[in-house]
């Protein structure tokens, strides 16, 4: 007869024949006999399992062992060996229900949208269980070994039983140990099903059945055993990812992407203008001669830069999602090119402030010694080397950033774009200690270069104005020089938005406030659009210098 062979350690459990097993062959050499090559240890109890490759076979058959050494075979067939003993008896009895309010997954990895329950199941003494479902459905029952993840039904996956002894429920007889969590998932054995269920056991002693319900599909994109583990943070992609309608017009879209869309262009407008009215202001030459005229020129493209750069996110984002035929290999470059040039423009953008800001300090610091022609020279030193900081600072992010096409029943196309993130965990711990310091950094310089400013002013006065005190002087500053506290806690609470979001767990699920979540991504890029507010407006000298180039401007366009 044609013979199959499989080899397993310590024991053979029947109802799991692939649980302990070692190695199997069915008919080496076409020889419809099994042959079986394997390393064996000493102490170590093997068993060797030899049956008929079809069903209802029978007939004699006879096993040849060549090795270093003599082996013993014996014939353990017997059932007070072989077969599972545990109690008849119900020892545990559990009831419930599977319903549309039932969560869902995909069991076999090609269907979805079928309901399950997951149950906690506690065992008091070690040894072989048996655990039946009883129902008016078809049920499906998967045991799990620590942890299950819906996302992935084939992880810590033990035993799996469907349709035992030809009927309509499972059954399961498995060995298991104390102090181990195991998970029993009760589902259908096709789609959309729902009805009641018990489950049944017996064994050494009772079990403890207890349901349990842990969301996991928030930390991961994709589905049907296709998933990414998200990275902490939320970005445009995740906020906007399931609101935009493929292979549809903008006028077709949902109104979350329709206010998106007009944000973004009422935010490029006012970048535009910005830079525009700031560079018209900087680019006067007796304004840069010192360092923070250059800074503040640079800042004023930088920060249209950054703008354009964050409209570019937004219809690189939609386009793709709208048109899936866009060619592959352009939604790989954008996936990983337009995100850390964002974020380059962002930081460098937040950097050059905080250069005018330490400019400025120094200056009241140096007073009269202050050197103009060293202030020039360092900024543009500055503003060469800078760029190449901050990228070599966020380089780890275009390495590890990657596109996954996913299978979806979401479009007619069957496959998602997603542009993915995905770090080790030290890689992950250094991204937030970089985003903390790009992002919370400028703005302490800010913050610390005014305070010195007007401390340090005051201290110079009160030197040479005996007659009122140092604490007069301070506040004599304080009110002179207020916009100078006010600007960089400005600028800070609008850069909280962009630090919140980034810090959020991969766990949170964007969509729960999608409006608040699209309106702090704006906000964060405000900053950018208030060069001209914050610097020149306050400033006699900057409004007199964009008042005369204003003038100039018109008389030669006209």
């Amino acid at each position: 007869m044609d013979t199959y062979g499989s080899i397993y350690e310590d024991y053979f459990n029947p109802s799991d024949p692939r649980e302990n097993r070692l190695v199997y062959d069915d008919e080496s050499c076409n020889e419809h006999q099994f042959t079986l090559t394997i390393a064996l240890e000493t102490s170590i109890t093997y068993i060797l399992v030899v049956a008929a490759y079809d069903s209802n076979v029978t007939g004699a058959f006879s096993i040849f062992v060549s090795g270093l050494n003599h082996v013993n075979l014996k014939n353990i067939s017997s059932p007070s060996v072989i077969e599972v003993r545990y109690s008849s008896a119900v020892q545990s009895n559990y009831s419930s229900e599977l319903n549309t309010s039932s969560q869902t997954y995909s069991r076999d990895c090609r269907k979805s949208n079928y309901y399950y329950q997951t149950i906690r199941v506690n065992v008091v003494k070690t040894g072989y269980y048996a655990l039946i479902s009883s129902s008016n459905m078809n049920t499906f029952g998967d045991i799990y070994k620590d942890d299950f993840n819906p996302m992935n039904p084939v992880e810590n996956l033990l035993s799996q039983d469907y349709r035992a002894c030809s009927s309509q429920d499972f059954k399961f007889i498995v060995y298991l140990y104390t102090g181990t969590t195991y998970i029993l998932v009760v589902t259908t054995s096709s789609p959309n099903m729902t009805g009641n269920f018990s489950i049944l056991t017996s064994g050494p002693s009772n079990i403890t059945l207890d349901r349990y319900t842990k969301i996991l599909t928030s930390c991961f994109i994709g589905q049907k055993c296709q998933f990414y583990k998200k990275s902490i943070g939320i970005i445009l992609d995740d906020i906007l990812r399931d609101k935009i309608r493929p292979d549809m017009t903008l006028t077709d879209q949902t109104s979350l992407v329709k206010i998106s869309a007009a944000l973004t262009m009422i935010m490029f407008v006012g970048g535009l203008i910005n830079s525009i009215l700031s560079t018209l202001t900087f680019k006067n030459k007796d304004l840069r001669k010192v360092g923070c005229g250059i800074y503040l020129l640079a800042s004023s493209v930088t920060s249209f830069l950054t703008i354009s750069m964050s409209v570019v996110k937004f219809w690189f984002v939609v386009h793709t999602q709208m048109n899936l035929s866009i060619r592959l290999s352009v939604v790989r470059g954008g996936c990983v090119l337009i995100e850390p040039l964002l974020k380059l423009c962002l930081y460098l953008d937040a950097w050059l402030n905080a250069c005018v800001a330490i400019e400025r300090a120094i200056l009241v610091f140096k007073g009269i010694n202050f050197n103009k022609q060293k202030s020039q020279r360092i900024a543009r030193w500055i503003i060469l080397i800078l760029p190449f900081c901050i990228m070599g600072s966020i380089i780890h992010e275009p390495i590890h950033r990657e596109l996954r096409e996913i299978k979806t029943e979401s479009n007619e196309a069957g496959t998602d774009k997603w542009c993915v993130t995905r770090y080790s965990p030290f890689v992950q711990q250094y991204d937030t200690i970089i985003l903390f310091f790009h992002l919370v950094a400028p703005c302490i310089v800010n913050l610390c270069s005014a305070l010195f400013i007007i401390l340090g002013s005051a201290r110079q006065r009160s030197a040479a104005q005996t007659r009122r005190t140092l604490k007069e002087h301070v506040y004599n500053q304080l009110s002179e020089h207020k916009q100078l506290l006010i600007s960089p806690m400005i600028l800070l609470i609008l850069s909280l938005p962009r630090l919140i979001m980034s810090m959020l767990s991969e766990c949170v699920n964007p969509s729960n406030h999608r409006l608040l979540f699209i309106f702090g991504y704006f906000i964060s890029f405000t900053p950018s659009m208030l060069i001209f507010i914050v610097f020149v407006i306050p400033s006699a000298l900057y409004r007199k210098t964009f008042q005369e180039s204003f003038k100039r401007s018109r008389r030669l366009i006209h």
